[in-house]
């Protein structure tokens, strides 16, 4: 199990020029770096695998951003372009050497409106459609695709444990895994380690995030049964702590962080990573 961390705490767009903070995060002693690529054209790949090399430290994951022009069960454009941006995620993940394409890869986030039983089951079967054309090329790329359940603020598709894992098994391809988050779980989870044992070995990404996005740890979650959940079902994945803060503007106003969580977000970064080696 491998600690990592989100750099939409520190920076968004990240960019060729975002590897600078390589060094800090390795000095601190993160293992894993989280990027969140929001477009292809941001990156070089080969460029940033050679400056995690060059720091000692390897993209566990890519991050997918799903916004509004990025939908799998919204217009039959808004569905092309969603699918044809993460394939290209996943282009970008074999030159950086990066197993985890992670996210809420099934819609726009921020899309949450009660629809119809029959519009749900006829989206859910697009979805469905489009999953499977998406994992076979992750399959033929020897990548996995790591879908997140949002809470009901952020998505009215998939909120819970329970639904991830029937869009796993609707689409049922060996490279969809499930990508649990503390703080949504903290929202929609009845138990947050009976999901995570629910999930077992299908759970493929793991979010260790404060109860308010803050620091994990220095919140009001119940950390000890969720690190004897992942115990139990012998989790080798990554835990990425990914908070977000107001000195990230876009994030900030994306993600609803209206005010200042924690002194710095240095601190988010060093104590939750103290807190998560502690506890893990």
């Amino acid at each position: 199990m491998r600690i990592g961390i989100n750099t939409f705490l520190f920076t968004s767009p990240f960019t060729n020029e975002s590897t600078k903070l390589f060094k800090t995060f390795k000095k601190w002693g993160f293992q894993t770096v989280e990027i969140p690529v929001e477009d292809t054209s941001h990156i070089d790949p080969k460029y940033v695998k050679a400056e995690l090399d060059k720091n000692g430290l390897v993209c566990g994951s890519v991050c997918a951003c799903m916004g509004p022009d990025r939908d799998l069960r919204g217009t039959p454009e808004q569905q092309q372009t969603g699918l044809n941006y993460m394939m290209k995620l996943i282009d970008q993940m074999v030159d950086l050497d990066c197993p985890s394409l992670i996210g809420p890869v099934y819609s726009a986030v921020g899309r949450a409106d009660a629809v119809p039983a029959d519009e749900y089951k006829q989206q859910w079967q697009t979805v469905v459609g489009h999953l499977k054309t998406l994992c076979k090329y992750a399959e033929e790329n020897g990548r996995q695709v790591c879908l997140e359940p949002l809470n009901r603020f952020e998505t009215d598709f998939i909120n819970t444990c329970d639904q991830g894992l029937k869009m796993l098994k609707d689409v049922g391809s060996k490279a969809l895994k499930l990508h649990l988050d503390t703080f949504h779980m903290n929202i929609e989870e009845k138990d947050q380690g009976k999901a995570i044992r629910k999930a077992g070995k299908l759970l493929g990404h793991f979010h260790a995030c404060g109860s308010d996005r803050g620091t994990p740890g220095n919140d009001h979650i119940d950390w000890k049964p969720i690190a004897a959940a992942l115990r139990a079902i012998k989790y080798k994945g990554d835990v990425v702590i990914e908070s977000f803060t107001t000195d990230v503007k876009v994030i900030a106003r994306a993600a609803a962080i209206w005010r200042r969580m924690e002194p710095t977000r240095d601190e988010i970064a060093v104590k939750g990573l103290k807190f998560l080696k502690k506890t893990l």
